[in-house]
């Protein structure tokens, strides 16, 4: 009897752990892709047109992948975005594999190291969700639920914006299934 008690509980305490795995950051791959991070091709291109779809909240982590050698993120000022100065940014990624923690709610903003580029539109616009508007993943998966808007001029000019964030397919589907494998041995262990 006790030994079936502590499988029980060892089973919830499994589920619990779980459950607060899947609410928790995610990593997002910039443009879904691995290449996204490059002049866009047209304006319907951009990467904030991207990041309307999506919702960012406060600790997950956007992710580049670039070639190092020949491009560069530079997380900058609302007033650096909209000019394209890469003379001072609040911080200077180059190895190719960039990886920023939104540990804030609020605007963030990308632009290319190589200013013609970022003239050219390489650059990206983000809002972070607060945990006060209904934060918070719902389970960790992609919900379906309806797009937000996108980054507007009024959001560049300072009023309040609700935008973007979901995780990269290939990070979330590599959590769900190592935590489905898991999952699936407990309950084996649990019958």
């Amino acid at each position: 009897m006790a030994q079936t008690t502590l499988v029980h509980t060892s089973c919830l305490l499994f589920f619990f752990f779980l459950l607060a795995d899947l609410a928790c950051c995610k990593e997002i791959l910039v443009g879904g892709k691995p290449s996204a991070w490059k002049i866009p091709s047209s304006p319907s291109d951009s990467l904030n047109k991207w990041a309307e779809s999506l919702r960012f909240h406060v600790g997950d982590s956007l992710v580049w992948k670039y070639d190092g050698g020949k491009d560069s993120v530079l997380q900058v000022t609302k007033e650096a975005y909209i000019n394209c100065n890469t003379t001072n940014p609040a911080a200077n990624y180059s190895n190719g594999d960039t990886k920023v923690k939104l540990d804030r709610s609020g605007s963030f903003f990308f632009i290319s190291g190589t200013k013609s580029n970022c003239v050219e539109g390489e650059k990206l616009h983000i809002v972070v969700m607060s945990s006060s508007r209904g934060g918070g993943h719902t389970g960790g998966f992609f919900t379906g639920s309806a797009p937000s808007p996108a980054p507007s001029s009024h959001a560049l000019s300072g009023a309040p914006a609700v935008s973007p964030a979901t995780g990269s397919a290939n990070s979330l589907n590599r959590r769900i299934g190592v935590l489905g494998f898991v999952g699936l041995a407990v309950v084996l262990l649990c019958l």
